[in-house]
């Protein structure tokens, strides 16, 4: 696996969390640093060194209401 591939959401109750595609890998963080050293470590932690990617790439979503 070359590359692993996080959707990034803004929390409910504040900060984000990351969900992996494809892998269950999901962590939270109260900022942007947070969630990637978070993202980072749970990437280490899932995947042997043989076959960590090599790349992660963030996917940040998110939403806007706007009244009608």
């Amino acid at each position: 696996m070359n590359e692993i591939i996080f959707l990034v959401e803004d929390a409910v109750e504040g900060g984000f969390t990351a969900k992996a595609l494809g892998e269950s890998i999901f962590t939270e963080g109260d900022t942007i640093d947070e969630i990637r050293a978070n993202i980072r470590e749970a990437v280490d932690c899932h995947f042997e060194p043989e076959n960590k990617p090599k790349v992660i790439r963030l996917h940040f979503v998110s939403e806007e209401v706007l009244a009608a």
